[in-house]
Formats: structure tokens, C-alpha cells, sequence
């Protein structure tokens, strides 16, 4: 089956963008409903990104907030003052027992959490 993996909203601009050095593997691909909506209310999204980003959540399990996801969200905040959106993804990431595709470092030193960065492309 390969990998199940929360994607983190930096990992979906990079894909979006074409930065990413190799492709993802096959595996189970998930967002945060939190990924969705920072995704979505970008003011500056143009119609074809917002289309190919629409494509893109249609095809993926969206995480929503459910009471394990807000347990673990509060006290990943409480513990390691994380940003609300910032918790909300990583908890995600917890409950459905999913790698966190990041390359925030923040998330990535976070205790018992499975997270793996991104390679990306150089760019000119």
C-alpha cells in the first residue's frame, strides 16, 4: 500500500508549484481541514490554482476536527505552544497515525510525532 501521510500546507504549494526534487510514493495521501482552508482563503489564489487545488482535496481524505483531533491539538498547544493551525495539523497527523509530510522544523522536532521533510528542487 506504501505510505499514509498527512500533507502539511507547505507540502501541497511545493507540489502545486512543481518544487518538489522527486515525486511522492504511492501511499494514502490525507489533509487537515485546516490545510484546506488556509489553502482555499489565500486572497491572492488565481482560478486555476484553486481549481487544481480543489482536484486535489477531492481526491484526499480530509481530516476533519473530530474530539480526538481537538484533545490532541490542545495539548500539543499547551505543551509546545504551537500555533492553533500548526496543532491542528499535527494532531491530525497523531490520531490517524499518518506521517507528516513538513518542512517545518518546528512540527519535525515535535516529541512522538512521525514527520518527513521534503526534498525541493533548487530554484534560479
Amino acid at each position: 500500500m506504501g505510505v499514509r501521510a498527512i500533507l502539511d500546507t507547505n507540502a501541497v504549494i511545493y507540489l502545486q508549484k512543481g518544487l518538489l526534487q522527486e515525486p511522492l510514493p504511492p501511499g494514502e495521501y490525507l489533509i487537515s481541514v485546516i490545510t484546506e482552508i488556509e489553502l482555499l482563503s489565500f486572497p491572492g489564489l488565481t482560478e486555476p490554482q484553486r481549481i487544481w487545488l480543489q482536484r486535489l482535496i477531492d481526491d484526499l481524505e480530509v481530516v476533519e476536527l473530530d474530539v480526538g483531533v481537538k484533545r490532541r491539538a490542545i495539548e500539543l498547544r499547551r505543551n509546545h505552544h504551537l500555533k492553533l493551525p500548526d496543532a491542528l495539523i499535527a494532531a491530525a497527523a497523531l490520531t490517524r497515525d499518518a506521517v507528516l509530510l513538513t518542512n517545518d522544523g518546528r512540527l519535525s522536532n515535535l516529541p512522538g510525532i512521525r514527520c518527513q521533510s521534503l526534498k525541493l528542487r533548487a530554484t534560479p
